[in-house]
């Protein structure tokens, strides 16, 4: 059934790759802490950079668990499913970090997300996640499902704004500077990109 893997491999690569959409899952030290489970998707706003890192692209949304959660411990599993082909589910195990627009590595990772235009999504970080344990499991309960497209919504929502009105509007949300279980989040007013 399951198997361990010390290292992303260009097998998994070419899997990981290939899937459109992942789920992040993060928690905070506290025992009654808010468990968050994310979906993400849009075709290039993930990267393998290594055997061991990969990468995404934090885009504008309604709270920042992710983040303050990364920020507070680190603890971060990745999750793709097979939709086609084969049944595997593969989880990347490991730790994480937000890096934001003015960290001097900003735009060197920026370089490895060639198909996305980052104005176009309200970019808060880019997330960098250092794999400890990757995992496959079987994957035979999974739906068949087919991928159609990605939705153009997020892109025509946040296209319209900049770094003020993306600010304005993050600071209207409740959980975007701070987590639910009152953990710091996303800095506002949002720093500007490293060049």
């Amino acid at each position: 059934m399951g198997k361990s893997y010390d290292r992303i491999d260009d097998r998994l690569r070419a899997f990981i790759e290939a899937q459109p959409v992942f789920f992040t899952a993060t928690a905070p030290l506290a025992a009654d802490g808010t468990v968050n489970l994310s979906p993400k998707g849009l075709k290039g706003s993930l990267a393998v950079l290594d055997d061991h890192t990969v990468a995404y692209l934090d885009f504008a949304g309604s709270n920042a668990e992710t983040v303050a959660h990364l920020r507070e411990n680190g603890r971060i599993t990745l999750m793709w499913c097979a939709w086609q082909g084969p049944p595997t589910v593969l989880r990347v195990h490991g730790t994480g970090e937000a890096v934001f627009r003015d960290d001097p590595r900003f735009p060197e990772l920026l370089a490895h997300f060639p198909d996305i235009e980052p104005g176009d999504h309200g970019l808060r970080a880019i997330v960098v996640v250092t794999a400890r344990t990757v995992r496959d499991a079987c994957g035979y309960a999974v739906p068949y499902m087919s991928y159609e497209s990605d939705r153009e919504l997020h892109g025509k929502r946040f296209s319209r704004d900049d770094d003020d009105s993306l600010s304005a509007y993050f600071a209207k949300k409740d959980h975007i500077a701070t987590s639910i279980d009152g953990l710091p989040g996303v800095p506002l007013p949002l720093p500007p990109v490293a060049r």
